[in-house]
């Protein structure tokens, strides 16, 4: 009988690349839970707390630092060490006071020390929206999704979200603070490619007919005046005139 569905064994060679692990120490490593990031854009909680923080020596240690609930991933007590993290997400550690968000570089995903005020919000992008019944769902990067209530689903004036924009939502609450369009003249972080982890301001979008609009090509303007091109998926809206997180001028661990 032949087997059915995925491994759920990684070996280290094929890890992802910005994963700080040594690729020929050990045959395997820990694969992360399916969940709310892809395998290509997320790290395990196990080489967050051994390989990036030193928190923990062993898997084992970090399992145990888990079970006892010290670690928070936006807000919410995780306890699997293969629970994935992702872009933008806050990793927190109450009892040591030091918090974290997961942001891109041009290392791929780093962690970033953040202050415990910061901590409190994240940054969500809008993937999608849908018409239900009793209201209008939005998915978001993160693979949650936010249920809006109104008056007419069919005809949902009150949500004015729209693809690619960024809510500014409080941990774990997922309440919505600020939304914040991705137009040209905002600024934004590119978070794929070859240039990812450059951060700029929008200076060109492109007019798309004939191709999907997540390929529709972007310009981005750093503070120096060089410009980047990158498609419209790899660009996250972090601001109009300032950053809405400060973590962005923080330096970063890998």
């Amino acid at each position: 009988m032949g087997k059915k569905g995925k491994t759920a064994r990684l070996k280290r060679k094929p890890a992802p690349a910005f994963w700080p692990i040594h690729r020929k120490e050990l045959p395997w490593v820990v694969k992360p839970s399916p969940g709310s990031h892809s395998l290509e854009n997320c790290l395990p909680l196990t080489l967050v707390l051994r390989d990036i923080l030193g928190v923990a020596e062993t898997r084992k240690e970090g399992q145990l630092i888990l079970a006892q609930g010290k670690v928070q991933v936006d807000g919410k007590v995780r306890k699997k060490d293969d629970f994935p993290v992702g872009l933008m997400d806050v990793i927190s550690m109450p009892d040591s006071d030091k918090y974290y968000r997961v942001m891109p570089s041009h290392k791929g995903l780093v962690l970033t020390p953040i202050s415990k005020e910061e901590s409190k919000t994240t940054l969500l992008r809008v993937e999608d929206k849908n018409t239900v019944h009793n209201g209008v769902q939005i998915a978001l990067h993160d693979g949650s999704n936010m249920l809006i209530k109104v008056a007419d689903p069919k005809h949902p004036e009150e949500v004015t979200y729209e693809t690619f924009d960024v809510l500014k939502v409080t941990c774990p609450e997922k309440q919505v603070v600020q939304s914040i369009k991705t137009k040209e003249g905002n600024l934004a972080v590119i978070t794929g490619g070859k240039n990812i982890g450059t951060q700029g301001k929008i200076v060109e979008i492109e007019k798309t007919e004939a191709k999907k609009r997540r390929q529709a090509l972007v310009v981005v303007e750093d503070s120096q005046g060089a410009r980047y091109q990158t498609i419209l998926n790899f660009i996250f809206t972090i601001g109009e005139t300032e950053p809405l997180i400060k973590s962005l001028e923080a330096p970063a661990l890998v």
